[in-house]
């Protein structure tokens, strides 16, 4: 069972993140009140980046029983400017004491070999997954959008679409640089218990429309995903425009 596409709209991007992050808290309190640990995904980009920061409270919960996941990551040395775990580093997780499951870089032990890099980070996964799973209980998903609609590193008519097969795929030829990534999958996001696509700004406004518009998962990648218990467009003015 699958839920169904939500949306809520803020009137900017400051209101937003501090809404987004609102939630967040709420959601990682309830299943941290149930369970040990925590799951939370999270990707990058600007709005995300602010989500980031308003989550930047030591206190606001238990952080040592979050564990964190990337959507996806550039597959990129690790201290380059294009990988998306600095900014979130800075940004949140230098201030709480999380447990960081960061995707391999192209200067770590996999070498360039992005196929190995992939399955040993699914293995990771599999490692905190009850027995029998691929994935462990995934919490919440904070997830981005690009203006051509692609979430993670999933893009429009892009070979990374098909993959179903597993949880962890290499993205190669990007046509966003830089062009060698490393993505969950659909069937990855079609796992996490609540889904968020946090987008903001009118470049990304028919990007929104097309996702909840029922687009094609080839046109329009960031509209296929359902989280388990929601699917949420967590949205600013600017990007509700076209709605």
């Amino acid at each position: 069972m699958t839920s169904e596409q939500e949306f809520h709209i803020s009137p900017d991007a400051d209101t937003l993140a501090a809404s987004v992050a609102s939630r967040a808290f709420e959601t990682l309190r309830a299943a941290l009140a149930d369970r040990p640990v925590a799951h939370l995904v999270v990707t990058g980009g600007g709005i995300l980046e602010k989500v980031l920061r308003a989550l930047a409270d030591p206190d606001a919960i238990d952080w040592s029983r979050v564990h964190v996941w990337w959507g996806d990551e550039r597959f990129v040395a690790a201290d380059s400017a294009d990988r998306n775990d600095l900014p979130a580093i800075a940004a949140l997780f230098d201030h709480v004491p999380a447990a960081l499951h960061r995707m391999p870089a192209s200067d770590a032990e996999f070498g360039d070999d992005t196929e190995a890099a992939a399955a040993a980070y699914a293995q990771q996964l599999r490692g905190f997954a009850p027995d029998g799973a691929d994935l462990p209980l995934l919490d919440v998903a904070l997830i981005g959008v690009g203006p051509d609609g692609h979430c993670c590193s999933l893009f429009p008519h892009h070979p990374g679409l098909s993959v179903t097969d597993r949880t962890v795929t290499a993205i190669h030829e990007s046509p966003k640089p830089p062009p060698t990534r490393l993505s969950l999958t659909f069937p990855a996001l079609d796992a996490v218990r609540e889904l968020w696509f946090v987008v903001s700004g009118d470049g990304k406004a028919d990007a929104v429309a097309k996702a909840l518009g029922g687009s094609p998962r080839e046109q329009t990648p960031s509209g296929a995903p359902r989280g388990v218990d929601h699917t949420l467009w967590l949205l600013d003015r600017d990007a509700a425009g076209t709605l």
